[in-house]
């Protein structure tokens, strides 16, 4: 049996890639941070199934501490500071945790067993302004935000330390990837949220920022697989996961008041300053053919079907609170 830890296990990418590890018959740990109450919404169907450990990446001793109680074959290290907007309002926080926070868990690795497989959730946002499109590994990088930057960071000291210490350190370069265990704060779930709420008469509108940038979105069950692939090789390797489509976030609004019987959406939006970017990323779209060819390995989930399951969800949620 192999023993896995995760890093930012109640967050979205966390709770998916236990479900499917615990498929595989792994035995998981899941480092979450102290906190007077504890985020399990993701994982509270997990609690029986995983041990959780207290940890934080802004603290080395409590990340080798917990190799050390795990004694894990695999590490999958998903947690960061990982909202694009907050970054600008948290600059130095982001770039402690999101950047400086590998490098402690890389090192931790390296005191304890060097031999341990290594994961770096790293992100298309790291392209930023892209001068390449679509985007794959070694398209150059143009970060446009502090997270994209502090991402940036943990993408390339993960592959100093595969080169300086022969460690089985990869990155996954995965481009937006959502699912119904997404954050209110982020875009797309703040929309089938909004949307959802619409539909049971419980708000009159959604406010929103840029309309017009566009992702290249996936369904995070998806994602996660591509990651535990990335371990499973012979060599360590860095791969672009994506769908290698864009859409608006108009598109994204169609789909949505779609799947409520809306045609015409317009009414039903407000363009708040608030929700802009300094900085914009107009565009992100990657060419995920390396994973393909090597890993095997690509989306399965359409986007209108992932849009309404994220609405259906929500719908469910809203009306257990009624």
């Amino acid at each position: 049996m192999k023993t896995a830890l995760i890093t930012g296990i109640n967050g979205m990418d966390g709770s998916h890639l236990a479900d499917l590890l615990l498929s595989k018959k792994y035995k998981v740990f899941g480092v979450e941070r102290r906190s007077s109450t504890k985020n399990r919404v993701n994982t509270n169907h997990l609690e029986n199934q995983i041990t959780f450990l207290q940890g934080d990446l802004t603290d080395q001793n409590s990340l080798l501490r917990g190799l050390k109680e795990s004694n894990p074959d695999e590490v999958y290290n998903l947690a960061a500071q990982s909202f694009v907007g907050e970054s600008w309002n948290t600059p130095e926080h982001t770039s402690e945790v999101t950047a400086l926070g590998v490098l402690r868990i890389l090192e931790a690795i390296r005191e304890f067993n060097p031999n341990i497989k290594f994961y770096q959730a790293s992100s298309s946002e790291m392209f930023g302004r892209m001068v390449e499109n679509p985007a794959k590994e070694s398209t150059p990088f143009y970060p446009r935000s502090p997270y994209g930057v502090s991402k940036l960071y943990g993408h390339w000291i993960t592959k100093n330390y595969r080169e300086s210490y022969s460690m089985f350190a990869c990155s996954g370069i995965l481009f937006n990837h959502e699912s119904e265990r997404r954050g209110h704060e982020f875009v797309t779930r703040k929309i089938t949220d909004g949307v959802a709420k619409i539909k049971l008469g419980l708000a009159d509108y959604i406010s929103l920022g840029n309309l017009d940038a566009k992702r290249d979105w996936g369904y995070a069950p998806d994602y996660v697989e591509a990651m535990w692939l990335m371990l499973q090789q012979d060599a360590p390797d860095d791969y672009v996961i994506s769908t290698g489509d864009t859409w608006s976030i108009r598109d994204f609004l169609d789909l949505s008041f779609n799947h409520i019987g809306v045609t015409n959406w317009g009414p039903y939006i407000k363009q708040d300053p608030r929700f802009m970017r300094p900085s914009e990323v107009d565009v992100l779209r990657g060419d995920s053919s390396k994973a393909k060819e090597k890993l095997n390995w690509g989306p399965k989930t359409s986007l209108s079907l992932w849009v309404g399951k994220m609405i259906e969800n929500d719908l469910k949620l809203l009306n257990n609170e009624l």
